[in-house]
């Protein structure tokens, strides 16, 4: 069943749908919206059931109250949450492993994702939100790696992601040496594409998402499989990428948008 406005995934998320855009919203402002375990459960579910969704191209991720999210909850950690037995670990790796299919989805997904962050984004929080295709912060917004102080080395893909993103000199200062990082230099070093007053982050976000959402759908689709498509050799990329612009091409929106230009008018694509 495809998500309604204003309905809930349980307790830990809220999922909003207006039109092409979803919203999903982090909800625990009590912990600023810290990963327990029904949190990624919720969200992890939502996000599943918002790409088999065939209205909804974007979706905007964003934290309830004051934070996007801190990442992990430390009460859990602070009471021995990894001190187990080896066999039990070895499933406990198997969960997280698993619980990271939310930053693939977010990555690799048809959808379209923007995190809409204000406050706090650290550690879990900080790798989700680089899994998606657009960060916007809030000019209060502060971004920090979090794991190595914390005992850890990372998790949901955080490492991989900011690697990819920053390059592997950047990402490496950003996790080795922990330090906070303002809305202004996460702008500066690539980590966000566009800063907001703070009370205008999620409305800013939402503009884009209806921006993107205007777009052909298709072209959308297979323009996101081309820029996250980095594992193979630029021989086999070239061969994908042709694939998907004929197939691109051959849609009525091609054609729209070729008539619309020739015209001067605003295409209206249909997704087909």
């Amino acid at each position: 069943m495809s998500p309604q406005p204003g309905s809930q995934s349980g307790s830990a998320v809220i999922v909003d749908v207006d039109g092409a855009v979803a919203t999903l919203t982090l909800n625990r402002p009590e912990r600023r919206n810290s990963f327990s375990d029904e949190l990624v459960t919720d969200a992890l579910s939502a996000v599943e059931r918002l790409v088999e969704a065939p209205e909804v191209r974007v979706l905007v991720l964003t934290g309830a109250g004051d934070h996007f999210s801190v990442g992990g909850d430390l009460d859990s950690f602070a009471a021995g949450g990894f001190q187990q037995a080896d066999t039990a670990a070895e499933t406990r790796a198997r969960e997280l492993a698993s619980a990271g299919r939310l930053s693939l989805l977010l990555r690799e997904s048809s959808l379209i994702t923007i995190a809409a962050i204000r406050g706090a984004c650290a550690g879990a929080g900080l790798s989700i939100a680089a899994a998606c295709d657009f960060r916007v912060a809030s000019a209060g917004a502060v971004f920090r790696t979090a794991f190595v102080d914390a005992g850890l080395s990372g998790d949901f893909g955080g490492t991989w992601l900011l690697t990819r993103l920053l390059g592997e000199a950047k990402a490496k200062e950003l996790f080795f040496m922990n330090e906070r990082v303002d809305a202004a230099e996460s702008l500066r070093i690539g980590l966000v594409t566009r800063v907001f007053p703070d009370e205008e982050t999620l409305a800013g976000a939402l503009i884009l998402a209806e921006q993107l959402a205007a777009k052909p759908p298709v072209a959308l689709r297979a323009l996101k499989a081309n820029l996250t498509d980095t594992t193979t050799d630029l021989a086999l990329a070239l061969v994908a990428e042709a694939r998907r612009n004929v197939a691109c091409g051959r849609t009525d929106d091609a054609i729209e948008a070729a008539t619309a230009f020739l015209e001067k008018r605003p295409a209206v694509f249909v997704g087909r």
